[in-house]
C-alpha cells in the first residue's frame, strides 16, 4: 500500500463522456457537512464519527475537477456515438479499425525527388504543346491535340466576325482546361503527389503553377473570362496559403489561443428514430411506450445521466430474464422516471471523477496504445480500456514505487466499479493502507478502517463462516500463510479449537480468547474442556489438540506468535464475535463479512499500514482468504465482485493462487498490485503469473522481474530481412553517368541487394525491454477477457 504517483500530475478531465447536470464545482475543496449531489437533489453523506468526535480535517486525497471544466456532450449525443465490437481491451466508444498492415512507405528523398521530376516532366510537355514543338513536322498534323474539341464545335464559330466567336474562345480554354487536368492527373499519379500530401501537408498547389502561361494570353475583352481568371487567381492564393499554414502547423497555434474552435469531436448526426438509443428502443419494442416515453424525455432534458442509463439498462435485463418483475419495472419508471430501479444508497453518481468511463460497455479508460513498432499495426494509438470482463480473469500489476500503479490503474478502476456498483451490476471491495486515498469516503457505501476509533464498521474475523472447519481453514491461510507451503496443518489445529469452542457458546472465539487458546493456558483449556464436557467428540478434538501441543513442531506455537499482532491496543475489542459494548462503549458495531458481495456493495478497507505492517499483511491475507471463498460458494453470480489490494505484498499464498483461476467462472476477479515480484514466494511466483488473464508491467521493473514476465508472454515467429550490398562498378561512360545521376538523385551508390527473408521464434518483450526500453509514464499490459480471446503485450501511454 503505497502513493504511487505522488509527484505526477494528475488529470482530472472527463474526456467527452456525459456528466449528469449540476452547478460548477470550485477548484478548493468543499466545507465539511452535506453536499448536493449531481442532479439528484440529495445530500452525500459525510463519513460517520464514532463518539471520541469528528476525525480530523485532513488534505483532499483525490484531486477536485478544474474550475473550468471542457464541454462535455449530453447524454444523447454520447448515447448515439457508435460503440463497435472490438478486441479485449479496446476503448469502444467512438473507436474506427485500423488495417492490420502498416503501408509501405516511400522513402521522404526518394518521394519529394519522383514527385519534383515528375512535375517538370509535365511542365515540359505542356511547354511542348503550347509552344508547337510537337506538331507538324513530328506527326504531319498541326494542332493535333485541339482535334477532339475542334471536331464537337461548329466550323462557322472559328469565324471572328461569328456572334458565336466568344463561344468558340471559351471552349478553346475549356479544352486547355481538360488538357492540363489529364497532366495533372496522370504525372500526380506518376509523381505520388497525393502521398506527399499526405505525409508532409503540402497541397497540390504545383498544378497551377502550370496555369499562368495560359491566363496571361486569355483575352481581357470578354467579362466571364476576367471572372474565371480572377477565381483562379483566389483558388492559386488559398492554395498557398493552405500549404504555408499546414507546413507551418497554424491549427495548433489556432486551438492554443482559442480561435480554432472546441477540440471536443463534432456530435455524431441523430440517428433514426428505430435505432436511436436514446429513445429506449427495447422498452418500446416490448409494448411500454409509456416507460420508453418517460425515459426518453428525461434523456432529451439531461435529467438521466449515465450512471441512470447504465442502472436502468441493467434492471430491464433483468426483466427479460425473470418476466414476473415487468409489472414492478414499468410502475417505478413511470413514478421516478431517471431515478428509477435506484442504488439502496439512493445515490446516482460519484462525488467526484478522475477518469474517463463508458458506462454504457463498462469500461474505464487508462491509456492509448503507444505508436510504436513493438505494437501491432492495428492497435497503436488505439485506447486501452478495462472492464468487468477482463478483471474477471484477476490483474497482476508489477510496478516500483512512483510508477503509476495507484494514480493510473488502481483508482481509475476503482472508480469505475464504484460507479457500476451504483448502476447494480459490481460489488466492489478495496483494499489500501490508511491515507492513499483511493477515493472519497462518499463514493463508498462502507469505510471499515483497522485499528481506527471513528471505524463505523468492524471487520468479521471468520468472514461470515459457521463451519469451523472452514473458518479454520479462512484464519490458517491468513496467519501462516505466507510462511508455509501448506497451511491444512495450520487448518486442522485451529479446527480443533474453534470446533468445541462454537459447540460450548455457540460463537467462534475472539483473538485475545484464540490466542489464548493456541498458547495453551491452563484456565482457558480448563473452561473450554469443562463447557463441552458432555460431548465426547469435541472432546477427542481438545485431547488431540492436548497431544499435537506436547510435540516439538507443533504448529499451535507459530500460529499463536502470529495472532499475536492482531491482539493489539490498538485492534482491542475490532475483531469482536461476541454481542455487547463496542470499543468505545456504545452499542455493538455492525460487522463487515463478504457474504455481502450479493449486494452492490462498495467497500473500502484501510489498514494501518505504517504503524502495524504485519498485521496489515495478515489482515490483507484475510481478505484475500474470505473473498475467494465468497465468490465461489455465492449463490447469485449475477453480480460482478472485484477485489482490488493496492499493495499485494506478501499476500499471495498457495490457497490464494489456486483459487484465483476458479474465479473467472463464478464472475469475480481480483486485482493485485505488487512493487516486486520477490514480494511474492518464490515457489509461487510463476504460479501466479500463470493464474492471472491480465498481466500489467510498469516502467522502472527489475530485471529478474521483466524475465519472470517475458516468461509468461512467450515467443511469437517473426519474419526477419538479411539484405546484402554489393557495389556495381561500371566500366562504360554512358554506365557510369547513369550511376552517376541515380547517385545524385537517391543519395546512394548503385548496387545489387541480395535479399534473405526468414521466420525467426523470439521473446515478445525481453527481460532488459522490460527492465530498460519502457519509457516513464508507460506499462507493458496483456490482457484476456472470460471468453477465452486474449491481446499480446502492448505497450501502453499511461498519460493519454
Amino acid at each position: 500500500m503505497e502513493t504511487d504517483g505522488t509527484y505526477e500530475s494528475r488529470d482530472t478531465r472527463g474526456g467527452g463522456v456525459p456528466r449528469p447536470a449540476g452547478p460548477p464545482v470550485p477548484s478548493f475543496p468543499p466545507p465539511q457537512g452535506p453536499s448536493p449531489a449531481p442532479h439528484t437533489g440529495q445530500t452525500v453523506p459525510t463519513p460517520q464519527t464514532g463518539a471520541a468526535g469528528p476525525r480530523p480535517a485532513a488534505p483532499p486525497l483525490v484531486p477536485p475537477p478544474p474550475a473550468h471544466a471542457p464541454a462535455r456532450l449530453g447524454i444523447a449525443e454520447w448515447l448515439r456515438i457508435p460503440r463497435p465490437a472490438a478486441a479485449p481491451g479496446i476503448w469502444r466508444l467512438g473507436h474506427r479499425e485500423r488495417p492490420e498492415r502498416e503501408p509501405e512507405l516511400v522513402a521522404g528523398r526518394q518521394l519529394i525527388t519522383g514527385a519534383f521530376i515528375a512535375y517538370l516532366s509535365g511542365w515540359l510537355l505542356w511547354s511542348l504543346l503550347w509552344n508547337g514543338y510537337l506538331e507538324g513536322g513530328w506527326i504531319f498534323v498541326d494542332e493535333w491535340w485541339l482535334l477532339p474539341m475542334l471536331w464537337l464545335v461548329p466550323s462557322d464559330w472559328r469565324n471572328p466576325a461569328s456572334p458565336d466567336f466568344e463561344a468558340y474562345i471559351g471552349a478553346i480554354y475549356l479544352w486547355y482546361a481538360v488538357v492540363l487536368t489529364l497532366f495533372a492527373v496522370g504525372f500526380g499519379r506518376v509523381g505520388n503527389w497525393r502521398e506527399i500530401w499526405q505525409r508532409y501537408g503540402v497541397p497540390v498547389w504545383p498544378l497551377f503553377v502550370l496555369l499562368p502561361g495560359v491566363w496571361r494570353e486569355m483575352p481581357r475583352t470578354l467579362t466571364w473570362l476576367t471572372w474565371v481568371s480572377n477565381v483562379y487567381y483566389v483558388l492559386l492564393a488559398a492554395a498557398l496559403v493552405a500549404a504555408v499554414g499546414r507546413a507551418g502547423t497554424w491549427p495548433p497555434v489556432r486551438r492554443r489561443f482559442g480561435t480554432g474552435g472546441s477540440r471536443d469531436p463534432a456530435p455524431t448526426p441523430p440517428a433514426p428514430p428505430g435505432a436511436d438509443p436514446a429513445e429506449w428502443p427495447e422498452l418500446r419494442d416490448a409494448g411500454l411506450a409509456e416507460a420508453a416515453a418517460r425515459l426518453a424525455e428525461a434523456t432529451r432534458q439531461g435529467a438521466l445521466g449515465d450512471v441512470d442509463y447504465a442502472r436502468i439498462h441493467r434492471a430491464w435485463q433483468g426483466v427479460r430474464t425473470r418476466p414476473e418483475r415487468l409489472a414492478a419495472f414499468t410502475e417505478t419508471v413511470r413514478a421516478r422516471g431517471a431515478a428509477a430501479c435506484g442504488h439502496p444508497s439512493g445515490l446516482r453518481d460519484l462525488p467526484v471523477r478522475t477518469a474517463t468511463h463508458d458506462l454504457a460497455t463498462g469500461q474505464v479508460l487508462i491509456g492509448t496504445a503507444a505508436d510504436h513498432p513493438r505494437n501491432p499495426y492495428a492497435r497503436r494509438t488505439t485506447g486501452v480500456a478495462l472492464e468487468p470482463g477482463v478483471l474477471g480473469t484477476s490483474l497482476l500489476a508489477v510496478g516500483p514505487a512512483g510508477s503509476g500503479k495507484t494514480v493510473r490503474l488502481v483508482r481509475p478502476v476503482v472508480e469505475t466499479l464504484c460507479l457500476q456498483a451504483l448502476a447494480n451490476r459490481v460489488a466492489v471491495v478495496a483494499v489500501t493502507s490508511q491515507g492513499t486515498g483511493l477515493g472519497p469516503d462518499g463514493a463508498f457505501d462502507l469505510v471499515v478502517s483497522v485499528g481506527r476509533r471513528e471505524s463505523t464498521h468492524d471487520l468479521d474475523l471468520y468472514g461470515g463462516a459457521d463451519d469451523p472447519d472452514e473458518a479454520a481453514r479462512i484464519l490458517a491461510e491468513a496467519l501462516v500463510g505466507d510462511l508455509v507451503a501448506d497451511s491444512r496443518r495450520a487448518a486442522a489445529a485451529l479446527a480443533q479449537l474453534t470446533g468445541p469452542f462454537l459447540a460450548a457458546y455457540g460463537r467462534f472465539p475472539g483473538v485475545p480468547e484464540l490466542r489464548d487458546l493456541l498458547g495453551g493456558a491452563p484456565e482457558a483449556l480448563s473452561a473450554l474442556r469443562a463447557a463441552v464436557a458432555a460431548d465426547p467428540a469435541q472432546l477427542r478434538e481438545l485431547d488431540a489438540r492436548q497431544r499435537q501441543a506436547d510435540r516439538g513442531d507443533d504448529i499451535g506455537t507459530l500460529l499463536a506468535e502470529r495472532i499475536t499482532f492482531l491482539d493489539r491496543p490498538a485492534f482491542a475489542g475490532f475483531f469482536r464475535t461476541e454481542g455487547g459494548p463496542g470499543r468505545d462503549g456504545d452499542g455493538d458495531r455492525p460487522k463487515f463479512s463478504f457474504r455481502a458481495i450479493e449486494h452492490p456493495l462498495r467497500v473500502r478497507v484501510d489498514l494501518p499500514e505504517r504503524g502495524h505492517a504485519e498485521a496489515s499483511r495478515i489482515v490483507s491475507r484475510l481478505l484475500l482468504a474470505q473473498f475467494t471463498e465468497a465468490a465461489l460458494t455465492r449463490r447469485d453470480r449475477s453480480l460482478f465482485a472485484c477485489l482490488v489490494l493496492d499493495d499485494a505484498t506478501h499476500t499471495v499464498t498457495g490457497d490464494s493462487v489456486r483459487a484465483l483461476q476458479r474465479l473467472r467462472s463464478v464472475n469475480a476477479g481480483v486485482l493485485l498490485a505488487l512493487r516486486s515480484l520477490e514480494d511474492v514466494p518464490e515457489p509461487l511466483r510463476e504460479p501466479l503469473l500463470g493464474s492471472v488473464g491480465c498481466r500489467m508491467a510498469f516502467a522502472g521493473i527489475a530485471s529478474w522481474d521483466g524475465g519472470r514476465f517475458a516468461e509468461a508472454w512467450g515467443t511469437e515467429w517473426v519474419q526477419t530481412r538479411d539484405v546484402t550490398n554489393r557495389q556495381i562498378i561500371a566500366d562504360e561512360p554512358l554506365t557510369k553517368a547513369l550511376h552517376f545521376m541515380r547517385r545524385l538523385v537517391t543519395g546512394r551508390a548503385a548496387t545489387a541487394e541480395a535479399v534473405t527473408v526468414r521466420e525467426v521464434e523470439r521473446q515478445r518483450w525481453s527481460a532488459s525491454d522490460l527492465a530498460h526500453a519502457v519509457p516513464p509514464g508507460h506499462a507493458v499490459l496483456s490482457l484476456t477477457h472470460v471468453r477465452g480471446e486474449h491481446t499480446p503485450p502492448l505497450l501502453v501511454d499511461l498519460h493519454n
